[in-house]
């Protein structure tokens, strides 16, 4: 097996296990169906690897069969590859594992690659069986399941394009390599594995450019939206719900403090627009009759304020600020992951250009490289439960990674 290692510092140092055995064989059944007269000649190829891919349950903390799957698939490729084991979530069976995969097309050990393509292997739940179309299958032909566009189509475009450019000769085998993490859809842990994971190293490789694969309707991205991650809490004081003023609603501080929090001008920018916050998880009390003591409440803040280092904070800030015009002692307010907006290059001729409102990997990765978000489908049906992408989408992204590679090479 051709099997190698970055560096062993670089995929084992902050990792429990490594392995360079062969994992067991995936299967990859292709396509059988007519096609119209202007398919590429790919078309097959790309469309078996996106089935294969969709086809495999990999929710968030769940990948290792999607990550064994990609492992067999480049050995049979012939490519270099390698595991990196991600510590498990608290969903992560005991004994299952969690694999960020890291190919190349040469045979060099320590590769140093001039551009990285990069997305995320997870989705989220539940999930949704693979399915296509029946028919002729054409460019507007419809493919449907969990992960056919967030982001198993950047997967299978991302790996597509590089065959045809290896093989058409325009880029060398040293110039490129491929990562594909896990963990992306809760708090980014695998790309932050393997950042990590750089440090310390003799010789990591010294990106020039980092393409990262994310439903852009095959735009390319000038930047997205930063994100806070936050957990809320509000103490009350219990009573009977026919003396309220005798007690303290813990609901009744929730719900004053978030009407707030979701009317309130947090910031904006030009380009990123307007600062939003969804009130995912909101729990309090314990009977209709009683007045609760404690609330709790789960919030996701887009953030389109900058620079990414701080503008995440700023929000932060604010939203202190309105709790504890509120009530100063009420509250207790913690937020996890925080960023500004993140910008990428999006001055790249032949491309309709857009921002994101969601939050990726990008921030994830330190370096002085050139960053690219681009990717095919829409963010719109992502994650909901009629998540689809188009044959012609799939193939527009083939095109579009090609193009990114040749221009982060010069070419």
């Amino acid at each position: 097996m051709r099997t190698s290692i970055i560096a062993s510092a670089l995929l084992c140092a902050s990792s429990a296990i490594c392995t360079d055995q062969q994992l067991p064989l995936g299967s990859s059944p292709l396509l059988s169906s007519q096609s119209d007269d202007d398919a590429p000649p790919y078309r097959s190829k790309l469309l078996s690897l996106h089935k294969s891919l969709v086809s495999i349950k990999s929710t968030s903390g769940l990948e290792q069969e999607v990550g064994e799957w990609l492992a067999d698939y480049f050995f049979d490729k012939g490519w270099t590859s390698n595991i990196q084991f991600v510590p498990p979530r608290e969903n992560t069976p005991e004994g299952h594992e969690r694999l960020n995969i890291i190919a190349w097309p040469s045979d060099v050990d320590v590769p140093d690659p001039k551009v990285l393509l990069t997305s995320h292997i997870d989705t989220v739940p539940p999930h949704i069986p693979y399915s296509i179309e029946d028919g002729e299958v054409t460019k507007s032909t419809m493919i449907s399941g969990r992960g056919s566009v967030d982001a198993k189509a950047s997967i299978a475009a991302m790996v597509t394009a590089l065959d045809e450019l290896l093989d058409a000769g325009k880029v060398s085998a040293d110039d490129v390599m491929l990562l594909f993490v896990v963990g992306e859809e809760v708090s980014g842990e695998g790309m932050r594995w393997f950042n990590d994971s750089l440090d310390g190293v003799d010789h990591p490789p010294h990106f020039d450019a980092v393409i990262f694969g994310e439903p852009t309707e095959n735009k390319l991205a000038c930047g997205h939206k930063g994100a806070l991650f936050c957990h809320l809490e509000a103490q009350g004081e219990a009573g009977h719900s026919g003396y309220p003023w005798l007690a303290k609603s813990a609901n009744e501080l929730m719900v004053r403090a978030m009407s707030k929090v979701l009317s309130a001008d947090l910031g904006s920018s030009e380009r990123f627009g307007n600062t939003t916050v969804n009130l995912g998880v909101i729990e309090g009390g314990v009977a209709e009759n009683v007045i609760p003591e404690h609330a709790s409440a789960g919030i996701m803040v887009r953030v389109a304020l900058g620079p990414q280092k701080s503008g995440g904070e700023v929000v932060r800030q604010r939203i202190q600020a309105i709790l504890d015009e509120v009530d100063e002692e009420a509250f207790t307010f913690h937020c996890g992951q925080s960023y500004g907006f993140v910008e990428t290059n999006c001055d790249v001729d032949g491309f309709e250009t857009m921002v994101a409102n969601y939050g990726t990997d990008v921030p994830h990765l330190q370096g002085g490289f050139t960053r690219y978000l681009y990717g095919p489908g829409t963010i719109l049906v992502a994650h909901g439960p009629r998540e689809n992408i188009t044959v012609g989408d799939l193939e527009t992204a083939v095109e579009g990674y090609q193009k990114l590679v040749l221009n982060a090479l010069g070419n």
